[in-house]
């Protein structure tokens, strides 16, 4: 068991030591990339049919069968992806993108670099140490706000998966029902939905409850530290349902518990979404062009696992997920509820959405009594530009990216996740 502390959390001073991925292993790796250069066999596409389409740097590449190959017609374009967090089923849809060929088929040879807890993505990007990232919007636009030229070119969950978890005897079904409790949130930036959602219960974060500095599992909930848990739907949360009941001895089930998700309290922030270089979208037309190749094959990842959550299961836990099989299967089936259906195509970023999420973190005040943003971003703070040509490579190669036929799998979670 972790201690938990209580604490203060400066929201500025954190956001530069850390962006906190939310929803973590909480556990390291020894692999720092993941290349899609060498090695990568002929490869199973999550497209229908292709006859025959021109990647960057001047690969052709040819469908056949539903295996794609590349003929090689000069080299591929390196280009390094930062991930805001340690290798999961957070991130399947880039992994792969690589392991089944769709970015060599751009024309791309990608790394995908780990992140970790003092690894700020954003400001790797910003930094010129990644060509992309992945980030969430407010935390992305709180480094923004402080001078990292970083657009969201690409906002692949549509949905937030933000939950705040408690054991079904504290009675805690709403908001409201969080006053005079200890409750549990990792600070950093990804607080805001739950102070969004007590704010807007009627209830002061900094004097109604007590808050707690939660790490990033759920010890405290366990052990009875805190009454109440911040926990990712696809992580956390199926943390607890893979402990042990001691009362039962069998593993905790759903009905142990209350969960209240911010999505649908109305109090949801975009999260994962692909950051580019402002600076080089507005002058580097080479530039232009991989983020839009970088765009399409990553939604072809993305397809590949909706369509094929096993097999993404499978080649994440092959890149040395620290949890495993059944854990990673449940990340991303729920991942996949996070992003499917599209309506509008993956990627596509969602004006009220966007809108919503500058609002709480303009408005939304911590128990300090500083919020996210102290001004909305200005207009090149996303596009949508870059995804709508994605979306149309996509359409061409015969890929669905909007989904509305998805429907998610029975995940039956291990102990441990085993």
């Amino acid at each position: 068991m972790r201690r938990t502390t209580k604490r203060a959390l400066g929201l500025v001073g954190a956001l530069t030591i850390l962006a906190a991925a939310c929803g973590s292993d909480n556990s390291g790796s020894s692999s720092s990339a993941t290349t899609a250069s060498g090695g990568t066999s002929a490869a199973t596409t999550a497209s229908a049919s292709s006859a025959a389409t021109t990647a960057a740097g001047g690969a052709a590449t040819t469908a056949s069968g539903g295996a794609a190959t590349t003929a090689a017609a000069g080299p591929l374009k390196k280009v390094k992806l930062q991930l805001q967090w340690f290798t999961q089923a957070q991130f399947a849809g880039y992994f792969a993108a690589v392991d089944q060929g769709f970015y060599k088929k751009y024309g791309l040879d990608v790394d995908i670099l780990e992140g970790g807890v003092d690894i700020v993505p954003q400001t790797v990007l910003a930094q010129g140490n990644a060509d992309f990232a992945i980030a969430w919007v407010p935390k992305a636009l709180a480094s923004r706000e402080q001078g990292a030229n970083i657009t969201d070119i690409a906002q692949i969950f549509q949905r937030s998966g933000t939950l705040q978890v408690s054991f079904k005897g504290k009675n805690i079904t709403d908001a409201t029902a969080l006053k005079g409790k200890k409750v549990g949130n990792w600070g950093f930036g990804n607080e805001f939905e739950l102070f969004a959602g007590m704010t807007k219960a009627g209830l002061n974060p900094g004097s109604d409850v007590s808050l707690v500095q939660q790490q990033f599992d759920m010890q405290a909930l366990l052990s009875g530290d805190i009454d109440a848990a911040q926990a990712m739907i696809y992580n956390e949360y199926a943390q607890v349902l893979e402990a042990k009941n001691p009362a039962t001895g069998q593993l905790y089930q759903p009905s142990d518990f209350n969960v209240i998700n911010w999505q649908q309290d109305g109090t949801g922030m975009l999260q994962d979404a692909i950051w580019a270089n402002t600076d080089k979208l507005k002058s580097d037309t080479a530039y232009q062009d991989t983020a839009t190749k970088f765009i399409a094959a990553s939604i072809e990842g993305w397809a590949y696992c909706r369509d094929n959550a096993d097999k993404c299961r499978d080649i994440v836990v092959a890149k040395g997920s620290k949890l495993g099989n059944s854990h990673q299967l449940w990340q991303m089936n729920e991942i996949n509820k996070l992003i499917w259906p599209s309506t509008n195509g993956a990627g596509m970023i969602d004006k009220t959405a966007w809108d919503q999420t500058v609002k709480i973190s303009q408005e939304t005040k911590n128990q300090d009594g500083a919020t996210v943003l102290t001004k909305a971003p200005s207009a090149d703070a996303y596009s949508n530009d870059y995804v709508t040509k994605a979306l149309a490579l996509v359409k061409a190669d015969g890929v669905d990216a909007v989904g509305a036929g998805f429907k998610p799998i029975t995940v039956t979670l291990q102990e441990g996740g085993a």
